[in-house]
């Protein structure tokens, strides 16, 4: 276990999720607004809109952190840029999904929801981040 703890992809994960958790806040709130204020748009859940936006939200903070703090990434912006949005939009889809399955089919409570759907999304990032997105030529 104290070898997983010190290995350099296990720091790197941390770094990951202490950066997701900017993205994860702003993703929140977003969240949290559409709910009180019912705001929905396609006929969706307002914790589903809420989600969706948030997370497009987040993500802009969350590259910028990612690419400086956690990969320290040598890739031209426009490279990494377009690889890291590329595994995002992937994650985003399943975001939309989990959500849409989890509160509107399932009628499990949007934070219960929200919360799995992060944990899950947060696995699907790191991987295409690390093994795609900045990965070191």
């Amino acid at each position: 276990m104290k070898k997983l703890i010190h290995s350099p992809a296990f720091q790197q994960f941390l770094r990951f999720a202490l950066v997701g958790l900017s993205g994860t806040g702003v993703q929140y709130l977003s969240i949290q607004i559409a709910v009180v204020t019912e705001f929905a748009v396609l006929d969706k859940a307002p914790a589903v809109t809420g989600s969706a936006i948030g997370y497009l939200l987040g993500s802009l903070v969350n590259y910028i952190l990612n690419y400086f703090f956690t990969f320290d990434s040598g890739k031209s912006h426009v490279e990494a840029a377009s690889k890291y949005f590329g595994v995002l939009a992937v994650g985003w889809g399943i975001n939309f999904g989990l959500m849409s399955l989890l509160v509107e089919h399932w009628h499990i409570w949007h934070w219960y929801a929200q919360i799995f759907t992060t944990g899950f999304v947060l696995c699907w990032n790191f991987a295409g981040s690390k093994l795609w997105a900045f990965k070191d030529r």
